[in-house]
């Protein structure tokens, strides 16, 4: 089965609708099944993204994406480093 990837402003709507929905008196495993959604996707998500507005996860997205890209730089640094240690050190 194909996995479906929800962007965070997707997933903000689906809690919202969520918090409607039980505020209606729906009963939560009718909520998960309305949003075509599990248990733990619906806690997971809550613990993630629960209280944030839609433009606060659209930087919260891109300050992941920034971290990522300076992990690998700083993983790049550190293999260039080694190697110029080696090669000073004489042990090639």
């Amino acid at each position: 089965m194909k996995r479906k990837h929800a962007t965070p402003e997707q997933i903000i709507a689906k809690l919202r609708k969520a918090e409607e929905l039980e505020a209606q008196g729906m009963k939560r495993e009718l909520v998960f099944r309305k949003l075509e959604i599990t248990q733990g996707t619906f806690y997971r998500w809550k613990k993630q993204y629960g209280g944030l507005r839609p433009d606060q996860a659209k930087v919260l997205k891109e300050t992941r994406k920034e971290n990522e890209r300076l992990k690998r730089l700083v993983a790049d640094l550190s293999l260039d480093k080694a190697m110029l240690k080696e090669l000073v050190e004489g042990k090639w």
